[in-house]
């Protein structure tokens, strides 16, 4: 295979091989920690503007198949492994992780460090760099990667929401809007699975025109990017307090606290796996949760507003979950419907319904 080199902005170069789309690649590297799922990651429209490096040494050994897909395409803006199986083993196997980042155009490298470079962004932060072909000498290669974009400031969220109103599950007994800020396709089905009409629209969608639909609840997804960026999503969210049952998942947990009053800011390196540790302070009990974000919202600003810590991170206190003490409005930060991960805040999405299904059923 082609030699490839990954390059990161404070000069440190990794050499592999490329595999996948053979283009040169830039964006924010992150790692993420799951030891599966790397299909589901591939296609979490949260990734856009990120390449992510997996700490699992080994991946694409069951390939790609037809059940796993988060979304329609894969967002990440390139893959970093330290080994990708060149024949893989699965029931469920459709084709190999190689022909599908290439059908994708998505730029991967293999054989590199990747736990040397997972120390590198624990140590230093997440950090901007390059994936290339490109035989030019270190000090080029180093200012292209700190040319690549970063994160802050970006809105994201624009790029990866869909542009029309979709329905699932007509006739359904209940009725919820999602927001799609850049929503996994297993939040939706998560919503069905209880009997819930879906309609998916647009993070740019009023306050008024998803009233309109007069929906038991209102859910606003995980998506990429800064949260304060996407701030036009806080906007709507704050003319629907009171209105209606409201339930944020990941970047819709920020933006509901930026409604509120709250502060977002950046983590050093993020949480990206699926064995985070989270406590509810209600009944501390620690559920092992599914996460992909860089941002949280400082706990500090949640005092004097009308919001209540639910859920902390067991391994570094950041706010993982809260609630409105007026209104019927609560959210997390990590991913209750997994995919891939644990399953065990599956729960979260029946505590939303019985918010509302008691006026439904009377």
């Amino acid at each position: 295979m082609k030699k490839a080199k990954l390059v990161l902005e404070e000069g440190s170069i990794f050499e592999g091989e490329i595999f996948g789309a053979e283009k040169e690649s830039a964006g924010e590297i992150v790692f993420n920690t799951s030891m599966t799922g790397y299909q589901e990651i591939l296609t979490d429209p949260s990734y856009k503007g990120e390449i992510v490096c997996m700490t699992y040494p080994l991946i694409g050994n069951y390939g790609i198949n037809t059940d796993d897909f988060e979304s329609s395409k894969s967002h990440v803006n390139g893959f970093i492994v330290k080994e990708f199986a060149e024949e893989p083993e699965n029931w469920r196997l459709k084709r190999k992780l190689e022909k599908y980042l290439n059908e994708n155009g998505i730029t991967a490298i293999s054989g590199i460090d990747t736990r040397a470079l997972t120390k590198i962004l624990r140590r230093q932060g997440t950090m901007r760099g390059i994936i290339t072909t490109e035989n030019l000498g270190e000090e080029k290669l180093i200012e292209k990667a700190k040319e690549a974009p970063g994160l802050s400031g970006r809105d994201l969220v624009s790029l990866v929401s869909r542009k029309k109103i979709k329905k699932y599950g007509a006739g359904n007994k209940y009725k919820v809007v999602l927001v799609d800020c850049g929503a996994k396709a297993n939040i939706k089905n998560s919503l069905l699975k209880r009997n819930c009409e879906v309609i998916m629209v647009p993070a740019s969608t009023s306050a008024r025109k998803i009233l309109d639909f007069e929906p038991d609840g209102v859910m606003f997804s995980n998506g990429p990017g800064d949260p304060e960026a996407a701030d036009y999503v806080a906007d709507t969210i704050a003319n629907l307090l009171g209105e209606v049952v409201i339930f944020g998942i990941c970047l819709g947990h920020q933006l509901l606290g930026r409604a509120c009053g709250a502060d977002t800011y950046k983590l050093k390196f993020g949480h990206r796996g699926a064995n985070h540790p989270v406590k509810d302070l209600s009944t501390n009990r620690v559920y092992i949760t599914s996460q992909n974000h860089g941002f949280a919202i400082r706990e500090e600003s949640l005092l004097d507003l009308e919001l209540e810590l639910t859920h902390i991170n067991v391994n570094d206190k950041t706010v993982e979950g809260f609630k409105h003490q007026k209104y019927q409005a609560f959210s997390v930060q990590y991913h209750p419907e997994a995919s891939p991960g644990p399953e065990d805040s599956h729960y979260l999405f029946d505590q939303f319904i019985e918010m509302f299904k008691g006026g439904k059923d009377a």
